[in-house]
C-alpha cells in the first residue's frame, strides 16, 4: 500500500507521519512506498523543522534527509492512499481531485484509529517541543493502524 501524507509545509506533521510509518514498514518487512508533502510551497526544499527532527530521533527515527515539497495532482497515481492532518488540507486536497477514484483515496489521519471523526492533527509550528511530542503520539497510533491495515493489504 503506497501512502501519502498532506500538511501545510511539509515540515512538521507530514515527515514525521512518514518516518513513522517507514518505521513501523520495516519492522513489520512490508516493502512499500511513503511518501509526504505539503499543500503549501512557504518551505520547498526545506529540511524538517527541528522539533520535528528532534521528536522523531527520540523515538529512534531519522527525518533529517527529507525534503519539504509540495502535492501535485499526479499524487493521485502514485499513491493508494492520501493522508491529510486536517479539514484545510482534505478541502484543499479534495478541491483538485480529478474524479471519484481521486476523492476514495483521501482520508483524515486520525481516522485509522477513530472512523469517521475527522479528528484533526494540530499544527504544532507555532508552539513549544511539547506540541511535537503530542503530535508524534498521535501520528505513531494512527500509523500503527495504517501498518496494519498494509500488512493486509500486501497478503491480498
Amino acid at each position: 500500500m503506497k501512502v501519502l501524507f498532506v500538511c501545510t509545509g511539509n515540515i512538521c506533521r507530514s515527515p514525521l507521519a512518514e518516518g513513522v510509518l517507514r518505521s513501523k514498514y520495516i519492522e513489520l518487512a512490508i516493502d512499500a512506498h511513503i511518501d509526504s508533502c505539503g499543500f503549501e510551497a512557504y518551505h520547498f526544499g526545506d529540511r524538517p523543522d527541528h522539533r520535528a527532527q528532534k521528536v522523531a530521533r527520540t523515538n529512534g527515527i531519522d527525518i533529517s534527509n527529507h525534503s519539504a515539497r509540495r502535492f501535485i495532482v499526479e499524487d493521485f497515481d502514485r499513491f493508494d492512499k492520501i493522508f491529510v492532518m486536517d479539514s484545510y488540507h482534505y478541502q484543499a486536497v479534495m478541491s483538485i481531485a480529478r474524479n471519484d477514484q481521486d476523492r476514495e483515496k483521501i482520508d483524515f489521519v486520525r481516522n485509522a484509529v477513530y472512523p469517521g471523526r475527522n479528528l484533526p492533527v494540530r499544527d504544532p509550528y507555532y508552539d513549544d517541543f511539547y506540541a511535537f511530542e503530542e503530535v508524534f503520539e498521535q501520528l505513531d497510533e494512527a500509523c500503527e493502524k495504517i501498518a496494519e491495515i498494509a500488512v493486509t493489504f500486501n497478503k491480498s
